[in-house]
């Protein structure tokens, strides 16, 4: 067996702090929005109102976090075991309990898990979302054809499947694609619900997530339909400016330097870092 690289490790303690720092972000948006439809529940009832299917998007990037986390921390926990196996041959030392910063965590998500509980039952249902869904604009991941990998793009719902328990929705300016062609030129797609983002509501600033210059986001490419990673340079301001200053990855000058580009704040949406081997 070989050792364990410790670079490596700590390069996946830094990666754990972001992803629990990401968590806490997450887990204050959620509660303050409970906070506003435990007070406003009418809201919903809004045509423009996006509320639930904010909840929903923050409780699927919380629990894709959460699974990041876990998974870091049993690699992290089997690579000490192995090193200490190589420093000394005896029995392997009980687990740790966890750090009072994560007891804290931990009790502080019992404590609102039934009340999280009594949101996720109405969103656990596609079904129940699909009315609120159907015809709207959404960043949708596909696998076009003759791409290595899958990519992030604007696509309209069209309907929900229940039968494959899908999403069907529709790139509606295409280049190629496996997709399935229909007579208009439009290449439908069906996708699972975790890869569905709702974009915010054009004609509601307040309803956008705020996130922080140097945070990571998808984005819409200006010109383009598809969505890239971005860091925000600086937010928008829900009251006076309505768009985000971005820098995109792998958009360098010829100089180097990264161009800073204007986005509406309803084609930004969150940005999730993906675990090595996930």
């Amino acid at each position: 067996m070989s050792s364990p690289n410790i670079a490596a490790m700590l390069d996946k303690t830094e990666e754990l702090d972001l992803i629990i720092k990401e968590q806490e972000v997450i887990l204050l948006k959620i509660n303050d929005l409970n906070e506003k439809l435990k007070t406003s529940p009418q809201v919903v009832e809004n045509p423009d109102d996006n509320s639930l299917e904010l909840l929903k998007v923050w409780y699927t990037q919380a629990m894709n976090l959460s699974n990041c986390e876990a998974n870091i921390c049993d690699l992290l926990a089997n690579q000490l075991d192995a090193l200490l196996e190589l420093q000394q041959p005896s029995p392997p030392l009980p687990r740790l309990p966890p750090l009072p910063q994560q007891q804290k965590r931990m009790a502080k998500a019992r404590v609102e898990q039934p009340k999280r509980q009594k949101q996720v039952k109405s969103l656990s249902n596609p079904s129940s979302i699909t009315g609120s869904l159907e015809g709207k604009e959404v960043a949708a991941k596909v696998m076009p054809q003759n791409f290595e990998k899958e990519e992030w793009i604007i696509a309209r719902v069209v309907c929900f499947d229940e039968e494959s328990k899908e999403f069907e929705v529709v790139d509606e300016e295409p280049d190629n694609g496996d997709a399935k062609e229909v007579e208009s030129g439009e290449k439908k797609y069906k996708v699972p619900m975790r890869s569905i983002i709702p974009f915010p509501s054009s004609n509601d600033p307040t309803s956008a997530p705020e996130f922080s210059p140097g945070t990571y986001v998808l984005a819409v490419y200006p010109g383009t339909t598809t969505l890239y990673k971005a860091r925000v340079v600086r937010g928008h301001n829900k009251r006076k400016k309505h768009d985000y200053v971005l820098e995109f990855d792998d958009d360098e000058n010829e100089d180097g330097t990264l161009p800073k580009r204007k986005v509406p704040f309803h084609k930004v949406v969150a940005f999730i870092a993906e675990v090595d081997g996930q």
